[in-house]
């Protein structure tokens, strides 16, 4: 197998597979592949597990159906081309190696790497959009390949080294580093200082992708620029959906999987 990255801003990832060598992502994410790759989607991709396993990975945020690409009698190219502005990070599992991603960073991987749940704490739909926080776990054996969203700025956490992050920006970090979503200190902070209501606490020792861009404050500039009536629209869901976030959060709402 041989793999390259190519483009600057909306990058594209090409697998190049021998004869039975293969690779899986989720359903819809595939580009492009020469005639001799054939696809096989199915649920049991991804680590397994049986019915277990299925739960685990759709609760962290993955879909219920994976798809294997594989070369047959002849050598074949598969290609999966990021869908923001950002980068495509290669990252390597085993012998304990682990990665915490977020939701929509999952790109593709080699057939040995599982995809489970990791962190999941609801924060309310007028922020994430009604799916609250979520991270995978990538763990197993081999390569994976991540799709991070605007620049990259990577941290090299050391031993009780802390670091605050609003939530949209965590793109991945090694399982050593240690992750908690806390409050935003003091009311008037939470209140008016537009940052939002929570913010993830990572702990050292272990690397951290922070992404430049999150979704979720890409849509609120696009929303910017929608026209009156359908912004008003929006404006009113997403401002229910936040009371009922804080509600819920007062009121003991987050939880822990």
């Amino acid at each position: 197998m041989q793999t390259r990255i190519q483009g600057t801003t909306m990058p594209v990832l090409d697998v190049q597979l021998d004869p039975n060598e293969s690779v899986f992502s989720e359903s819809g994410e595939l580009s492009w592949m020469t005639g001799s790759i054939q696809m096989t989607t199915h649920t049991q991709m991804g680590g397994g597990g049986g019915l277990f396993g299925i739960i685990k990975r759709v609760a962290g945020g993955g879909s219920l159906f994976m798809t294997e690409y594989r070369a047959m009698q002849y050598p074949g190219e598969v290609s999966f081309a990021a869908k923001m502005p950002g980068h495509i990070v290669p990252v390597e599992l085993g012998q304990g190696a682990e990665y915490m991603v977020h939701r929509h960073g999952f790109l593709c991987a080699m057939p040995q790497v599982t995809i489970g749940v990791g962190f999941q704490q609801s924060l309310g739909a007028g922020i994430f959009g009604g799916d609250g926080f979520v991270l995978q776990r990538l763990g197993g054996q081999g390569t994976a390949w991540l799709e991070l969203s605007g620049e990259l700025v990577v941290k090299n956490l050391a031993p009780g080294e802390t670091l605050r992050v609003h939530p949209g920006h965590v793109g991945a970090f090694q399982s050593s580093v240690g992750f908690q979503i806390t409050m935003v200190p003091g009311l008037k902070n939470a209140i008016f200082g537009g940052d939002g209501l929570f913010l993830a606490v990572l702990t050292g020792p272990g690397t951290v992708w922070l992404q430049t861009l999150p979704i979720s404050r890409l849509a609120h500039q696009i929303g910017e620029y929608l026209p009156q009536a359908e912004r008003r629209q929006t404006g009113s869901v997403a401002g229910g959906a936040l009371l009922g976030g804080i509600v819920g959060s007062i009121l003991g709402g987050n939880q822990d999987q």
